[in-house]
């Protein structure tokens, strides 16, 4: 049986763009597992956690995960990475997607797998979502969030 290391390494070789192995992916999971993009509110089971590797490898189609430090503690493996890429389709957000910019992305990013029995139990993806948006050009609207706040405040 594979150490839980090597089941994560495994997780990321078939997640990078050359690669793209989604069934691939998702045979690395227990029955029941999910895959949590933490700062986006999201969790996928099941045959959702292919679709969303072929979701960001739409928008990122070289994506890249360069691991720069990984400690196993047990059943859980942590892993500091930088996902790297090219935005060359459409990335959804909330209220649109944003149209192919051609940037590359550098995203600092912090993940934790969750293991059973040699099985992906859960993977928390923690991606520094807003250094990822600034980097596609996508920077906060801080004035109409302090304009909602003054709205809310004042009870108009």
């Amino acid at each position: 049986m594979k150490s839980n290391e090597e089941v994560v390494r495994e997780a990321y070789r078939l997640a990078e763009g050359n690669v793209l192995d989604g069934h691939g992916f998702r045979a690395l999971f227990t029955e029941d597992g999910s895959f949590n993009d933490v700062p986006n509110s999201l969790t996928f089971r099941g045959d959702q956690i292919p679709q969303a590797l072929a979701g960001l490898a739409g928008a990122f189609p070289d994506i890249h995960r360069e691991l720069l430090d990984v400690h196993t503690m047990g059943d859980v493996v942590a892993v500091e990475l930088r996902i790297q890429g090219t935005h060359l389709g459409g990335f959804p957000t909330p209220v649109g997607e944003i149209p192919p910019t051609g940037r590359r992305i550098d995203v600092p990013t912090a993940d934790l797998w969750y293991l059973r029995e040699g099985k992906i139990e859960m993977f928390n993806c923690y991606n520094a979502a807003n250094v990822w948006l600034a980097q596609l050009g996508a920077n906060p609207d801080f004035e109409s969030a302090i304009e909602a706040a003054k709205t809310t405040a004042t009870g108009a």
